[in-house]
Formats: C-alpha cells, structure tokens, sequence
C-alpha cells in the first residue's frame, strides 16, 4: 500500500499560528474538563468523603482494569447552562476483566444524583452505544430521580415542573432500553451505592444483576417522606428499601456488599462470568505507528475556516504506517477516498477537500458500497461548507447525485465513524454520516463547527429574504434596522455552531485533542467489533 508524503511546513507561520491557537483552546478544555471532575464542588466532594463514599470518578477507576483507557461520553455536556459542567452524570466505554462495557455512573456530589435534561441525554446515549455495538450495561446508581427544583435549585416550583415535563418521556425510555438491552442478550449490571429513589429505583428494578451496598444503599420507589405523603406511614428507611431488606426479603438484590470497594470486586466479578465474546473480527493488519508525529495535527487546521487545508495530511498522522490507498484519486478530488488501517483494522476513509460536487458524490456512493460489499467500516471525516449549488451545478445533477450518496451512506450497515474537523454544514453533514445518520460514533476537534449553514451565509439569506419581502408588500426596506438584525444573527449563529456549543447540548459524543484522534478511533472500532461488522449488499432505489 502507498505511503502518503507529507507537505506540511511545521516551521512556516501559518503552521504555528494554527498550532498556538489550537494550544489555547485546549488550555480551555483542560479547564473545563477539571471543572467537570470536581462535580458538586468541594463542599459536596468533603460530605461525601465524611460518609466513607468515593466520589463517582474514583467508583468507575477502580472498576477498570488497571492502566485501561476509559472513553467518556460527553463530558462537557451542560456547559454554559445553569447546571454544572458534566450534568452530574459519567457516561463512558471501560475495560471489565477484559471486556468492554458501558459504564454510566451517577455523581452523588450534583443535586443527588439526579436527572435532568442534559443527563438523560447522555444516559439515552449510553444506551444507544450498548445496543448498537453489543456492549455489556455497567451502572452505578446513587440517584434521586427527577430533578424538581429546575435550573437553579429553586424559583418558581411550576416552571420547575414544565422544564421536568420536557425530558420526562426521554428519561423515563430508560426503563424500555434497559430491558430491550436484556432481550437482545445484551447483559445489565447495577452496583447500588446510595439512596436511589423514584426512576433512580427503576434502573436496578430493570437489571439483570444487582448488587446493593450494605448500610449505603437504599431503593424504593417512594423515599420516606413520599410515603409519609401517599399514605401517612412514618417507614423506616432500612425497612423501606435498605440493602439487608432487598438482598434477605424483596429479593430486588443478588449481592451484598460489606462497602464500596467489595461492591466494586462483586462487579467485576459478574464481568468475569459472563463468557462475553466479541462477534467481529479483531485487528487484522499491522498496527505500525505513522511515520509522522501526532503533535503536528496541531497546526494543520485553521480558527479561520475559510482558509482551506489538505485533508491528506491528516490521514497521513492517523492510520498505520501512513499507508492510503486512495480510491479514484483523479475524479471528484474535492472528496478524499481510499484504504487503510488503524490500530490494525481495516477501514475506508472519506474526507472533504472542498464542497461536495457531482463527482465527488458519486465516486462517495460507489466508494461506500465496496466498504459494505467487504464488511469494513467507515471513517468521516469532515470539513464541507455543504454540497455545491448554483444553476450550472443544478443542471449538472447536483441534487441527483448528492441525494446518491445520502442513499448509501442511509443504506449502509457498516459502522461509521465520525470527526469533525473543521466546519460540518447543512446537507453536508448528512451526506458525510452526521449524527443524524446512525453514526456509532462522532468526535469533534476544537477547531469544529457545525451548523445549518455558515453563520455569514445565514445572515446575508435573511437579508435578501426580507428585502424581497418588502418589495412584495410595496414597502420601504429599513437597510439600518436590518444591519443591526443582521449582525445579531451573525452573532448568535457563529456562538451556537461552534464546537464547544454543540457538545455541551450532547449533540456528540465528545471534543478531543488532535493528538488523540488515532487512539480515540482505535478505541471506537473496537467497541464495533463487539458487534458482526455486516454490510449491507442492498441499497435502496437510485435515482439515475
């Protein structure tokens, strides 16, 4: 297999102006990512620490294998909301006797636990990857429920309620995904540590194997100040749903343990026994280094990005050995297509090298069948303005053979595998397996933004829209009110489609640092192989 020659300049001022602004912004995603690990706050941290608990970070640490890697999922979700950075849930993929399983845990430190908007879309996520990648269920459950005081922890308890209303149906889909997970003998694991009530009840009611931490956990549906509303009985809560009571009586609990750490060696202990197999193939190839250094993915990508930059050089930084076989390297350049491996599996990449033209979404869709046609899976990775328009692209059969490719990637039943290095707009997205699209997985780089279209295109639509609005009303266009109208739009449509925006709102599963792209994908393909990697050797009707 080829190897691909790099061109990149590291020691040209275009290089190391990327490469500082990239620096700052990960500077700001440490920070952050501290903040997230904190969780309630010290207060909280020393409360729990009085009460002989771990904090949730420590709990999941400690059930890994030891020096095992531990992917989580959205850490920074809820970031510039009124709850804290990480909503209080972690969510992540960890290594459990040798087995990759889903960890969930929630944090007791942040509103006890319990859920809220931003947290039952990663718990829903957690689900989506165990089911969709065939990965066993691990959750450590400490939880209140549902979060009533709204945003703040208090104000106004109606508009509380209005906000719960709205995450209600999602969080309360946990019951039904915990149990299909079960159907789908997929295996679900709850480690109970503290009190768990109302929904937080529900998750190890819905389990296949719980184990309850003696003097710690307590789970009913109803704590006893409920009860003591419902029905006027003053329950003691040992009686009510303690561990002893649970694992001796109800028979809710299969494991007592005597505290934390002997309920973190009963979970590990349950991995053992699963006899858990991965059903696709493992590495396949060598997994040589690249021959060039990570650390120079620093400076490839742009805080500009209008300015264009070569998807090649990625690549070259990121699969083994810097081997590509390129696919149709002649048609449709603004698309890269081809072969290689990382860590050892066999996968095809597609990158943007410019807007999505006619030819490059042909050479896509016959790229993506060939992948499915061997059963390999599909890495993205994204830098498009979106698919090109323009009458002389329209009568060339943009829309045609856009909508091909958006067929086969639908159509397509190999995992795909999403980053998002640059800008990721409109149709684009899809065409280039956007969340939307069933992608297993999609990472963000710092430099990634996302959006319906650019924020610049966006404003300047608005402004032909409503010119040519006035002139229908025969009225006169306020060219002042509509400049002011305008950079606001700009304004808020540049903030809400950059990187940091979307993966507070969970819209991905997590901005990484370039320098750990590769493992990151190494990781993921790994979580896929737990599943058949089938592709599909049918697609749907193809407009010709």
């Amino acid at each position: 297999m080829a190897v691909l020659e790099s061109n990149l300049d590291t020691r040209s001022e275009t290089y190391q102006q990327n490469r500082s602004e990239m620096i700052d912004k990960l500077s700001m995603l440490d920070d952050l990512y501290e903040e997230a690990a904190r969780g309630g706050g010290e207060e909280a941290m020393e409360r729990l620490h009085s009460r002989n608990k771990m904090a949730i970070r420590d709990r999941i640490g400690w059930v890994l294998d030891r020096d095992s890697p531990f992917l989580e999922i959205s850490p920074l979700a809820a970031w510039r909301s009124a709850y804290e950075v990480g909503s209080g849930f972690v969510v992540g993929i960890g290594v459990i006797e040798g087995v990759e399983c889903v960890i969930l845990g929630h944090d007791p430190s942040v509103r006890a636990g319990a859920f809220n908007q931003f947290n039952s879309k990663k718990l829903m996520r957690g689900l989506e990857i165990c089911r969709e990648n065939r990965l066993p269920y691990v959750q450590f459950v400490e939880s209140a429920g549902a979060d009533l005081r709204g945003q703040g922890g208090g104000g106004d308890p109606e508009a509380a309620i209005r906000r719960e209303g709205g995450h209600f149906a999602e969080s309360g889909r946990l019951f039904y995904e915990i149990t299909e997970l079960s159907k789908m003998r997929i295996p679900t694991i709850s480690v109970v540590f503290g009190a768990s009530t109302a929904g937080g009840a529900y998750q190890p009611g819905m389990s296949d194997y719980n184990i309850f931490v003696k003097n710690q956990a307590m789970v009913s549906l109803g704590g006893p100040p409920l009860v003591k509303m419902a029905t006027g009985e003053d329950a003691d809560p040992e009686a009510l749903g303690g561990a002893d009571m649970h694992t001796a009586i109800s028979g809710l609990g299969d494991y007592l343990a005597e505290n934390e750490m002997d309920g973190i060696r009963l979970c590990r202990e349950v991995v053992a026994h699963l006899n858990w197999r991965k059903q696709g193939p493992g590495p396949s190839l060598p997994a040589d280094e690249p021959l060039y250094d990570a650390d120079e993915l620093l400076g490839i990508v742009s805080e500009d990005l209008t300015k264009p930059f070569e998807m090649r050089e990625i690549i070259a930084r990121i699969v083994d050995g810097s081997q590509f076989e390129e696919f149709k390297p002649r048609y449709g350049p603004t698309l890269v297509t081809g072969w290689a491996s990382i860590h050892g599996y066999p996968l095809g990449i597609l990158g943007n090298n410019g807007a999505l033209m006619s030819e490059s979404s042909e050479k896509a869709s016959q790229f993506i069948q060939l992948t499915n046609q061997i059963d390999v899976p599909l890495l993205f990775l994204h830098n498009i303005t979106g698919y090109i328009v323009g009458t002389d692209f329209e009568q060339g059969g943009i829309t045609k053979n856009g909508s091909k490719m958006i067929n086969a990637v639908t159509n397509s039943t190999v995992p795909h595998i999403s980053v998002i290095v640059g800008a990721s707009y409109g149709a684009g997205n899809y065409g280039m397996s956007g969340r939307a699209f069933g992608t297993r997985f999609t990472f963000i780089w710092p430099t990634a933004k996302i959006a319906v279209m650019g924020p610049k295109q966006m404003a300047g639509v608005m402004t032909i829209i409503g010119r040519r609005a006035a002139q229908r009303r025969g009225i006169e266009f306020d060219e002042e009110a509509n400049a002011k109208r305008a950079e606001t739009a700009e304004y808020w449509a540049e903030e809400r489609s950059k990187g940091l925006f979307a993966t507070s709102r969970v819209s991905d599963d997590g901005m990484i640092d370039p320098r750990d792209t590769r493992s990151i994908i190494a990781f993921a393909l790994s979580a896929c192989h737990n599943k058949e990697v089938n592709g599909t050797k049918e697609f749907g009707t193809w407009r010709m």
